[in-house]
């Protein structure tokens, strides 16, 4: 992986976590580190779910739904988050 890639990831993380506190009411003590690593682990979160829910296609670089799986991911993470805390 290189610096780009991570670069890439943690935009695209922060992002999502940013959409994933708009959308859960209620507010979070977050900054921005911990929004990034919210969105970050939602994509994780999201990817899994996505693979279970069907397969991308063979040689396929990311899933078509990725940014809406990524999102429902980190609400989900989010969630659990604000019960655990």
């Amino acid at each position: 992986m290189g610096i780009l890639n991570l670069i890439w990831y943690l935009i695209t993380g922060f992002v999502v976590g940013l959409i994933a506190r708009l959308i859960v009411p209620g507010v979070d003590a977050m900054g921005i580190v911990m929004t990034t690593v919210l969105g970050v682990v939602g994509s994780v979160v999201g990817g899994l779910i996505g693979g279970v829910i069907s397969k991308p296609k063979e040689g396929a670089k990311f899933h078509p739904a990725g940014l809406i799986l990524s999102i429902i991911g980190a609400i989900v993470v989010l969630f659990l988050y604000n019960a655990l805390r």
